[in-house]
C-alpha cells in the first residue's frame, strides 16, 4: 500500500515569510522518506474542519510547480480541484505544464466542488449542483481530448472551443492520471468508472459499500474495476504509528491501494521522517 502526503494547512508558526523555505523542506523530506504522492487542496479560503476562512491558503497549481522543483519522485496533484474554478482549457494546460516540468509526475484530481463561501467571496461562478456535475463530465471529456492526438473543436453544453491544441503534450502516457474525488453513489462514482484512473474516498463507515457501488458502475459501463486505483483519505498521525498501521491494514483489506492524508504535526520534519521510517515500509509490505 502506498502512502501519500496532503498539505491542507499553511498557517504555520513562523508565518508567510518562512513558508517557502519550510514548504520546500517538507516536500524534500517527504520525497526522500518514500511518500508516493504529494498533494495540496485546491481552495482559496481555508475550509471548515481545518481552520477559519482567513487562515493562510496558497493557490494550488502555483504551489505544485514550486513543489515539483523541490522533489524528484512523488506524484503531484490537487486533492481536489473544483470544476468551476477554471475553464477546462486552462486546467488542462496547467496540468500538462506541471507534468512536463516535473518529468511526468503530474496527476489531476477533480470533483464537482462545494465551497460556496469562497466562490461567492471571490466572485467565481457557483452553478447549482446539477450543473456542476454536467460541467464535471464535460471537463473530463475535454481533458481526454486535449491529451489526445486530436486538436479538433469541442462542442459541449457548457464549453465550446475551436481547437484543442496542446503543445507540448504531457509526458505521462496515455495522459496524466485522472482522479475523480468524492463518494456520491449515483453521479461521482459513475464518473470514476467511466473516465478516471483513480477515486478518492473519505474513511467513513460505509467504505466497503462505496467500493461495491463503484464496482457495479464499472460493470455497467464495461470497465475493469481492477484498473482503478482505490485511494482513501486517512490522517497520518506521527504520534501514533502503530494505530495508523493497524488502520492502514484494515483499509488495504477492504481493497484500497493508496492512503493519502495530512500530518497534523507539520511543518515538523521529524513527523514526516517518522511516517517514512515507521509506517511506509510496513504499509508497502501489505
Amino acid at each position: 500500500m502506498d502512502i501519500g502526503l496532503q498539505i491542507p494547512d499553511f498557517t504555520w508558526p513562523n508565518g508567510a515569510a518562512a513558508l517557502g523555505a519550510e514548504l520546500a523542506a517538507v516536500a524534500e523530506t517527504a520525497d526522500r522518506a518514500g511518500f508516493s504522492h504529494l498533494a495540496v487542496m485546491d481552495h482559496f479560503f481555508q475550509i471548515r474542519g481545518v481552520g477559519p476562512a482567513d487562515h493562510d491558503m496558497l493557490e494550488a497549481y502555483t504551489t505544485l510547480g514550486f513543489l515539483a522543483a523541490h522533489t524528484e519522485r512523488v506524484k503531484l496533484f490537487t486533492l481536489i480541484s473544483g470544476v468551476h474554478y477554471r475553464h477546462p482549457g486552462l486546467l488542462a494546460k496547467a496540468v500538462t505544464t506541471l507534468d512536463v516540468l516535473s518529468g511526468g509526475r503530474a496527476m489531476i484530481g477533480i470533483g464537482a466542488g462545494w465551497n460556496e463561501e469562497e466562490s461567492r467571496g471571490l466572485g467565481f461562478d457557483f452553478p447549482p449542483v446539477a450543473e456542476r456535475f454536467e460541467r464535471l463530465e464535460e471537463t473530463l471529456q475535454y481533458l481526454q481530448q486535449m491529451w489526445s492526438d486530436e486538436d479538433k473543436p469541442f462542442e459541449g453544453k457548457h464549453y465550446q472551443a475551436e481547437r484543442l491544441l496542446n503543445v507540448p503534450q504531457a509526458l505521462s502516457k496515455p495522459h496524466p492520471p485522472i482522479m475523480v474525488g468524492g463518494g456520491g453513489e449515483k453521479k461521482t462514482l459513475r464518473l470514476v468508472a467511466q473516465y478516471a484512473q483513480s477515486c478518492n474516498l473519505f474513511n467513513t463507515p460505509d467504505l466497503e459499500h462505496k467500493l461495491d457501488v463503484l464496482e457495479q458502475h464499472c460493470e455497467d459501463v464495461g470497465r475493469d474495476y481492477a484498473e482503478i486505483t482505490k485511494t482513501v483519505y486517512q490522517t497520518l498521525d506521527a504520534e501514533n504509528p502503530q494505530q495508523l498501521i493497524d488502520e492502514l491494514g484494515r483499509l488495504h483489506t477492504l481493497g484500497f491501494d493508496v492512503a493519502i492524508g495530512g500530518i497534523p504535526q507539520l511543518p515538523n520534519l521529524e513527523a514526516v521522517e517518522r511516517i517514512g521510517t515507521d509506517v511506509i515500509p510496513v504499509a508497502a509490505a501489505f
